[in-house]
């Protein structure tokens, strides 16, 4: 699959909707863009430790500085309430919440008077996601979630609004320019407002008006603390996925009412839920946007600004929703992220350059699935910010990188930024390694429009970029280069069992590239953890193949998180891809094969299949590292030749990588900052 495309930049003319200014309220805005809050993962901004809110305040100050107009990034939960000794669980579980931190007033300051310097308005989100363990009813609001909640009292929901009140009055002391109340996603006030989980039958139960009056008591104390000094509006679903919950057209009713109460200068509209499909982040599996529309049913029914929030991941997908009337201003969170510059490079001219995101959605799952510091796949820059800028080696130097994968790419590209002398081999007729297979899985093609990118950027850099090139042990020894980086990936794993090594068994590159193709009625081997046996698996169905999968392990891809794995598993769902848990497969033999249940030690024939594809990952490849060392200095191993992992591994390896070779001190002759010892590598 060829991904060899010359990227082009658009005319800053062709913005004309998404540079022009618009107020909302009192907030006066210089364009149309808004960053929802997402920096939560990249540094608590609550934190004891000052280092940590540096480093998130470092952040928005970046994307202000850029050209963002609203920074809605000041997360605000909501204190607590409950029993003595409950213990509230999950993500956002919350007891005290930070508008009753001491140091709330003073660390919102400091952030919105550096924002407000850098051209940005700034507004908290106030939140009780989840409720924990608050409901209207003793109803479920999901069928993968399963603790029942604590039904409300009146006499708690009047506490709740003297809270919110409160908290207004220390964002309005705190010198924010608006607040947004949280009623979506699982919020609490969500779940007052849905007739799926509101079964009340007193004054907050059954009609619109009682099902909205906890709400709107909320937004009425949250006037009373800020009068009209500040911008106050609702993110609201505009409809809701889960059967029982509200559709379109009523999430048109809810906003008109809410408007019609006049205390609410936006809503901001958004679809998903915190693990469906869509999930409220929604992944590359859907267009860019794809919400819109419904957004733009809800503008022409309404006199309120309405910003849009949902997959907007580029400037000119942004233009387009503006364009198109279906909103007036645009929420981008992970297009962000991939680039903080985005609007500066659009303001310029110089589209072309923006770094893709690729929605993976590595952002939110490293810090909340792998329980990893957070990283960007395709930016490792980003959560950097507060190092300052990127800068030149005081000794540039020439650098070999062996292997043109998504680790080789980024080491070149940051190097040469460096101001090294770079050359990259690659033995392949393309670059991009196993990221460019994974590209001809349906819905990844944004991993394709990356490696456009880094082709570009690289060649923009003048990287010296040579093809259909295998290094070997005595081409690389004879190069006249300072330092070596091998990154040369991963091979295809067989697994030891009987039958796997059969010719007739195929392998997931094989199948994604055309190269093998299977039988109709396909059985997939899956030891992987992530995406790519599902990947596989979306291939093949959405071809008309019958798939099942088989995993030891008791569910799916298990690294993947809530906020991705039901995008994937609904298409796999809808093309009739049937699931087998627990099971490994200990033999394979022509046309049946024989698995164990790994807790029970009970074995089962399977059969009806006609081919079996391996979808176990890889081993790395290390051979050429192994060779070197020792022979020649500054050699180092990075990616997959270390060890198999995905691409945000891969460029965070490269971003380390790359901070050694540009600093003067004595170098580390190891792979990419591993910790592994010199002395047996």
């Amino acid at each position: 699959m060829n991904h060899d495309q010359q990227l082009e930049d658009v005319a800053p003319s062709a913005f004309t909707h998404l540079f022009s200014p618009i107020d909302l309220g009192p907030m006066q805005l210089r364009n149309r863009v808004m960053m929802p809050p997402h920096n939560s993962a990249i540094g608590n901004f609550w934190s004891t430790d000052e280092n940590e809110a540096d480093r998130a305040i470092a952040y928005l100050e970046s994307r202000a500085k850029a050209g963002v107009a609203w920074v809605g990034g000041i997360t605000g939960r909501i204190r607590n309430r409950f029993i003595p000794g409950f213990e509230p669980s999950g993500v956002s579980a919350e007891t005290n919440g930070y508008f009753r931190l001491p140091h709330f007033v003073d660390r919102v300051q400091r952030a919105t008077e550096t924002l407000h310097a850098a051209g940005a308005v700034v507004t908290c989100q106030m939140t009780m996601i989840g409720g924990f363990p608050h409901a209207p009813s003793a109803r479920l609001s999901s069928p993968v979630t399963n603790q029942l909640p604590h039904v409300l009292t009146t006499r708690e929901i009047a506490w709740f609004v003297r809270e919110y009140g409160f908290s207004a009055g220390q964002a309005r002391r705190a010198g924010l320019d608006g607040i947004e109340l949280h009623v979506n996603h699982d919020d609490m006030l969500e779940w007052f407002l849905s007739p799926l989980t509101n079964h009340r039958q007193d004054a907050y139960g059954g009609s619109l008006e009682n099902r909205a009056r906890f709400v709107v008591e909320v937004l009425t104390a949250i006037r009373d603390a800020v009068g009209d000094s500040m911008a106050v509006g609702v993110r609201l679903n505009l409809k809701e996925e889960s059967p029982g919950g509200y559709d379109a057209e009523a999430g048109i009713e809810i906003a008109q009412y809410l408007e019609a109460t006049g205390l609410i200068d936006f809503i901001h509209a958004v679809v998903g839920t915190p693990w469906g499909n869509p999930s409220y982040i929604q992944p590359h599996f859907f267009d860019a946007g794809q919400w819109s529309e419904l957004a733009g049913n809800l503008k022409r029914a309404v006199a309120l600004p309405i910003v849009y929030t949902g997959l907007v991941d580029s400037p000119e997908t942004a233009e387009a929703i503006l364009a198109a009337g279906n909103a007036d201003v645009v929420g981008m969170a992970r297009a962000h992220i991939a680039d903080g510059e985005l609007l500066a490079k659009a303001a310029a001219g110089r589209t072309a350059e923006i770094r893709p995101c690729v929605g993976g959605n590595e952002c939110i799952n490293r810090r909340y699935v792998d329980g990893l510091p957070f990283g960007c796949a395709v930016n490792p820059h980003t959560s950097n910010e507060i190092d300052g800028p990127w800068l030149h080696s005081p000794g540039p130097r020439r650098l070999l990188v062996v292997g043109g994968g998504p680790a080789g790419l980024e080491l070149a590209g940051l190097a040469a930024e460096s101001g090294h002398r770079v050359e990259l081999w690659e033995a392949q007729p393309e670059l991009g390694g196993q990221l460019r297979i994974a590209a001809a899985a349906p819905r990844h093609e944004r991993f394709g429009k990356y490696l456009d990118w880094q082709r570009n950027r690289l060649a923009s850099l003048g990287v010296e970029i040579r093809l259909n090139r295998a290094a070997t042990f005595e081409n690389v020894l004879a190069e006249e280069s300072d330092v070596v980086a091998v990154a040369t990936g991963a091979s295809a794993r067989r697994p030891d069992i009987p039958g796997a090594q059969d010719e007739s068994v195929l392998e997931i590159r094989d199948v994604l590239t055309g190269v093998s193709v299977p039988g109709k009625r396909v059985v997939i081997i899956a030891q992987d953890d992530h995406m790519p046996p599902l990947a596989v698996a979306d291939h093949l169905s959405s071809r008309g193949h019958q798939v099942r999968i088989i995993y030891a392990t008791n569910g799916p891809a298990q690294l993947l998180g809530r906020y991705i794995v039901g995008a994937i598993l609904g298409r796999l769902g809808t093309n009739g891809v049937q699931f087998r848990f627990m099971e490994e497969v200990t033999s394979i033999a022509a046309g049946s094969l024989t698995t164990r249940n790994v807790y029970s030690g009970v074995e089962e024939q399977v059969e009806g299949f006609d081919s079996v594809v391996l979808a176990c990952g890889g081993v790395a490849e290390s051979s050429l590292f192994e060779e070197l060392h020792g022979l020649r200095g500054d050699i180092h191993l990075l990616g997959d030749a270390f060890a198999p992992r995905r691409l945000v591994f891969a460029t965070r390896q490269a971003y380390a990588l790359a901070k050694l070779l540009r600093d003067p001190a004595p170098l580390v002759p190891v792979g990419a900052g591993t910790g592994a010892e010199a002395d047996d590598r």
